[in-house]
């Protein structure tokens, strides 16, 4: 019960320490104007809330513990990977196209987060199978890395346009920061919600539930791109969020009825 509580409650620790070195760390480079303190405090910017809510998520995925090397790969490699590939392909569109539409930005960028949970079932089955809720925080984790690579190249564009200004970087920095939960961490952990759905039985109904997620995921995602402003979050980041939670609830539901 104890370990079940501290599980449960450990988003809370996370984000005190994390937004504590991120003060700390603005404070000295405030006082002091060092240069060096900038890839730190980007660092820090980017990851205190998104890594809260992947302690959040991975809380409440019910009896299926994700190891921390998974957890983390997952943050690492799905992130890089898919910023890379995604990078990629959209710049090919663009060159062919001459323009991306929204949609097409939405369609690129949720199918390269999958690639590394994909590799994950595919390679790694018999060990990732086993739950629901584990993949739903798989793709938490891999939307996060995504998220937080992101935010990180957006605030140091802002730092450059602003001539070095460490306001600009740092509303960059707050703003994204504060909307990734409800935005690539949401919408890849719905992606690999029906991702599991499908490798842990395999039907038809199961498959096309994995497909209408993968859609919806990509509407989400086109919405905020297309329409943007706070109204949009708002209501697209309401409807991520609180879709998330509903799988995760139901997993934890499945989980109670497999015999450890």
């Amino acid at each position: 019960m104890t370990q079940q509580l501290i599980r449960r409650w450990a988003w809370v620790g996370t984000f005190v320490i994390g937004a504590g070195l991120y003060l700390a760390v603005l404070a000295v480079l405030t006082d002091t104007g060092n240069p060096n303190l900038f890839p730190t405090l980007i660092l820090l910017g980017a990851m205190v809330v998104p890594l809260t809510f992947v302690t959040f998520a991975d809380g409440r995925s019910g009896r299926w513990l994700i190891d921390g090397p998974t957890l983390g790969g997952c943050l690492l490699f799905g992130g890089v990977v898919g910023v890379a590939v995604a990078g990629l392909l959209e710049y090919k569109a663009m060159r062919r196209l001459g323009t991306l539409p929204m949609v097409g930005v939405g369609l690129i960028e949720e199918a390269a987060k999958l690639i590394v949970p994909v590799i994950l079932v595919v390679f790694f089955g018999t060990r990732y199978r086993t739950s629901i809720g584990r993949g739903i925080v798989i793709g938490v984790a891999v939307g996060t890395g995504f998220a937080v690579l992101e935010t990180m190249g957006y605030a140091f564009v802002a730092l450059l346009q602003s001539g070095g200004s460490v306001g600009d970087a740092e509303q960059t920095l707050f703003i994204r920061g504060l909307l990734s939960p409800a935005g690539h961490a949401a919408w890849t952990g719905l992606a690999c919600w029906g991702l599991w759905r499908f490798v842990t039985e395999p039907t038809g109904k199961h498959f096309a539930f994995f497909v209408a997620m993968y859609a919806l995921a990509v509407a989400l995602h086109t919405t905020w791109d297309g329409i943007g402003g706070w109204i949009t979050y708002a209501i697209v980041g309401a409807i991520s969020i609180g879709l998330l939670l509903f799988g995760l609830k139901r997993a934890q539901r499945a989980d109670t009825l497999v015999p450890v």
